[in-house]
């Protein structure tokens, strides 16, 4: 994954940038993986990263020892945070809620970590528009892709479960890139 992701970091550069410009304070990152998102936070966050896969963490420690930046990680998932009630002024999520196991919990969990007025930003893969080619070939490549892409399901409707989350507000771009099952997308903020 860390050598894999340099093509995909530069389809999604620009809308990351816009999207995480306006952090501040303590932000909670769910599964930052090999650390992509870093280099596009604002200077003086607290960031805390919540990964599951410990093997993951010396290359998320390599990278932001290169950005000058301190952070700090916790084993945990996103089903079960491990972060206090209300204490994050943002949440972020890029590529992890399609392999969550139960994507209403983790939403659940970023909403109870989130102060009041906190945002959760979202960039994920989702699934193709109901009755397009490309949605049945996510059904069938789904075993797959959770086999090799730890737990990815290609025909995840993520926008509907950010929608449902009761969220006060929700703002959510769809877009399409160019990157083979996991061409579409989605973007947005949602408000606690």
């Amino acid at each position: 994954m860390a050598r894999l992701h340099g093509k995909y970091e530069r389809l999604v550069s620009t809308r990351k940038q816009t999207l995480f410009a306006g952090l501040q304070g303590d932000v909670l990152e769910v599964g930052p993986g090999t650390g992509a998102n870093l280099a596009y936070l604002p200077l003086g966050i607290r960031w805390v990263g919540v990964e599951p896969n410990r093997y993951m963490q010396p290359y998320l420690q390599e990278t932001a020892s290169k950005l000058g930046l301190r952070i700090h990680i916790r084993e945990g998932c996103a089903e079960h945070l491990p972060v206090e009630d209300g204490s994050v002024d943002a949440v972020i999520c890029t590529l992890v809620l399609c392999s969550v196991d139960n994507p209403a919990a983790a939403l659940r969990e970023i909403s109870r970590v989130l102060k009041p007025g906190g945002q959760f930003l979202f960039v994920e893969h989702v699934a193709a528009w109901r009755g397009t080619c490309l949605r049945r070939f996510q059904g069938w490549a789904r075993p797959l892709s959770r086999l090799i892409g730890a737990g990815c399901h290609l025909d995840r409707e993520t926008w509907t479960s950010i929608e449902k989350a009761g969220f006060s507000e929700v703002r959510i771009e769809h877009f399409v890139l160019r990157w083979g099952l996991s061409k579409p997308h989605i973007m947005g903020v949602a408000v606690k």
